[in-house]
């Protein structure tokens, strides 16, 4: 029975999709729901299962092509294919066939056939590791990489250019999420009248707090306190304080939002993604962290769904788990502010008249000038150091 394998529903603020890698090739049995292929969109990665055991019998869709909702990518058999089923002794006695025959690219994924055509090579000449001797993508790439130390040196070259013969690039194309990230920050940074202020926080108060009560709060509530909470609850309060910084510009009018949903920018191997914490006004300190950390593993699992993506009034971004020390951090449109949070330094600070060594973080608040002004983001940054510096305001309401 032949089943037509289709790109799945996309959501309505997506417009298509591109194949981003196929995890099958033509003929490979697979068994029901096993994952066929990604699909990649402008905000989230879809996987498209197997529909029953079977193996799909054509590809009308490679790697690298732009697809739409619906489409028909695949042509999938189902139930096992006479002549599949064959034991590891017969599998390795058609593997030198396998080699033999292979000029033949219909043997081949699309991914496999691409790579084979960018590098001009001849499929005959790679010994496939796959099953039944077929050639895989890493077949071809360590042929590549291979070929100029197999190849017989030329007498005529000299010997000083001998080593850049071994220096080699790697050209790949830029995924949709990457391409889309990019297209973001660029209209950020042309869009808007941006502007960047700085102040820093002295951590010690937080950090008593997490050191004294780090193993009740954790026996309570099944996950461990860290700065994240305080940081969105610090944000939050702030924004109450200064609806500016919480509104955004549609046209000619101002948007003031009357509720609190924070982007939280996480890093993912697909690139940096800002999911969102909605209503955060309403949650707990163990509210945020289980909050912060299921978007976290989702992201980092490409799980992420359009609607974990879609709004937000402001974002945080902690560029101190890399390291930084300080940075200026790009709006993240159509949000007018985003705060910067910085890696944790020991200094020198003079307090009352004395010098005393203290964890200080810089913190940095970017801001479109159209709408927030220096007065708002001055005392919006003011007010998250005071929160963080004495957090029993946080819950006092002061």
């Amino acid at each position: 029975m032949s089943i037509e394998i289709k790109v799945p529903v996309l959501p309505e603020s997506v417009a298509d999709a591109t194949i981003a890698t196929w995890h099958v090739q033509a003929g490979e049995q697979v068994s029901r729901d096993q994952i066929l292929v990604d699909i990649e969109t402008d905000k989230v990665v879809l996987e498209v299962v197997a529909p029953e055991d079977g193996q799909i019998s054509e590809f009308l869709a490679e790697e690298g092509d732009t697809v739409l909702g619906e489409a028909v990518i695949a042509s999938f058999v189902a139930g096992a294919v006479a002549g599949q089923e064959v034991t590891k002794a017969e599998a390795e006695a058609a593997a030198p066939a396998s080699e033999a025959s292979d000029e033949s690219n219909d043997a081949l994924s699309p991914s496999v056939r691409r790579l084979i055509a960018e590098h001009n090579v001849d499929p005959s000449a790679v010994k496939g590791t796959g099953v039944g001797g077929r050639i895989t993508k890493e077949d071809v790439e360590t042929f590549v990489k291979n070929k100029p130390a197999s190849a017989p040196a030329s007498t005529t070259a000299p010997a000083a250019v001998a080593p850049l013969a071994e220096r080699s690039e790697k050209r790949v194309p830029m995924t949709r999420l990457r391409k889309t990230i990019a297209n973001r920050l660029l209209e950020a940074k042309n869009s808007t009248a941006m502007l960047t202020t700085f102040n820093e926080v002295n951590m010690k108060p937080i950090m008593d707090i997490r050191k004294q009560y780090q193993e009740i709060f954790e026996k309570r509530h099944g996950i461990r306190l860290g700065f994240m909470s305080f940081y969105v609850k610090a944000v939050t309060e702030a924004l109450k304080r200064f609806p500016e910084v919480n509104a955004s510009i549609d046209g000619d009018d101002i948007v003031y939002h009357n509720y609190f949903d924070v982007s939280i920018a996480v890093s993912t191997p697909r690139g940096l993604v800002t999911p969102v914490l909605r209503d955060t006004d309403k949650m707990s300190l163990a509210d945020i962290e289980r909050n912060v950390r299921e978007l976290a593993i989702k992201g980092r699992d490409g799980k992420l769904t359009v609607e974990d993506m879609t709004g937000g009034n402001f974002t945080v971004t902690n560029g101190g788990v890399f390291g930084s020390l300080m940075s200026t951090p790009i709006l993240n449109l159509p949000q007018s502010a985003i705060l910067g949070m910085h890696a944790i330094k020991e200094r020198p600070m003079a307090v009352n008249g004395q010098v005393e060594i203290l964890p200080m973080m810089y913190l940095a608040l970017s801001y479109d000038h159209r709408i927030v002004d220096g007065r708002e983001s001055v005392g919006y940054l003011v007010a998250i150091k005071d929160f963080l510096e004495d957090p029993t305001r946080l819950l006092l309401d002061l």
